[in-house]
């Protein structure tokens, strides 16, 4: 028994119609999905050439707080430029700020006749070398007892000289004793007998100087 055939003939124009709109919306669709992928919504900016999404400088903040981090303002002071304290130049005169003179004597205390020994030191607490006129003529020693002035070196001195030495940083330098005849001296008794100090176990304090820096504290002895 055969099966009937129906007769195919020439589709209608609607259903062309109908088919090129579906075509269209594919295409449309397709189209569509590559442009979604390429501006893709919340993806961070501007893509790259090499298709990696920059965010712009300017809208970078700190911890999402908010704030914008710092940049260049007309009203941002400067920064200052750090200063530096000149440093001192070897062989240059010594500050006296830099020199620590000292009172010396070699004993505290002296029996009956017994002549002190008086020197002094000094000390560069610099950080280098530096020059200081210590000759003779720069130097004063200066005994007291209580707020009396007894002996001064300078009153019968002669011949005195002008030394320039160099002082190393962090060195001291004595000066050779001179004894002392425990009289009182002055400018008027340099040529003859002076009278003896009081003994007995009295405190004297000796004082010093050079170049006119002079120590901090005295030197005590006593005289018996």
């Amino acid at each position: 028994m055969s099966t009937p055939h129906h007769p195919v003939g020439r589709r209608s124009a609607a259903v062309y119609r109908r088919r090129r709109l579906v075509v269209l919306l594919v295409l449309l669709a397709i189209i569509a999905a590559v442009l979604f992928l390429i501006f893709r919504p919340g993806g961070g900016g501007a893509a790259t050439a090499g298709g990696t999404p920059t965010t712009p400088a300017s809208t970078a903040q700190s911890g999402g707080s908010g704030t914008s981090l710092p940049g260049p303002s007309s009203s941002a002071k400067p920064a200052s430029t750090p200063t530096s304290t000149p440093k001192p130049v070897a062989g240059k005169p010594c500050a006296s700020s830099n020199v620590d003179v000292e009172a010396i004597t070699d004993a505290s205390s002296y029996r009956s006749g017994a002549r002190p020994l008086l020197s002094l030191s000094l000390t560069n607490t610099g950080q280098v070398m530096c020059t200081l006129d210590a000759g003779t003529a720069t130097m004063v020693f200066t005994i007291t007892s209580g707020k009396e002035p007894y002996w001064t070196s300078t009153d019968c001195q002669s011949n005195p000289v002008h030394t320039d030495i160099k002082l190393e940083p962090g060195k001291t330098l004595t000066t050779t004793p001179i004894p002392w005849d425990r009289t009182r001296s002055s400018k008027t008794t340099c040529g003859g007998a002076r009278p003896a100090v009081p003994a007995g176990g009295a405190a004297y304090h000796l004082s010093v100087s050079v170049a006119g820096i002079a120590s901090k504290t005295s030197k005590q002895f006593l005289l018996y």
